[in-house]
């Protein structure tokens, strides 16, 4: 993955997909940095592993993962937290 020239990262040859942590889920709403990268690179490849797109990928991962917890909040009755 190349970011405008600034940087390039060697991208994993084989992720694995994101799996549900053991602990309760309603506690830990919050996506940590490999879960949002393992995800966009999972939204890179099923975009056909076309470069160029790795921002929108990032964000629509960091996006999935607001609305997951959102939606685990809603269903457990938690108040919302900024």
């Amino acid at each position: 993955m190349t970011l405008k020239g600034k940087r390039s990262e060697t991208l994993e040859l084989h992720a694995s997909p994101i799996q549900p942590h053991g602990e309760n889920a309603s506690a830990n709403h919050a996506a940590n940095h490999d879960d949002i990268r393992r995800r966009a690179y999972e939204i890179y490849l099923e975009g056909g592993g076309i470069s160029g797109r790795e921002l929108d990928d990032w964000l629509q991962a960091e996006s999935e993962f607001e609305s997951a917890a959102l939606f685990m909040r809603a269903a457990t009755g938690e108040k919302h937290r900024p």
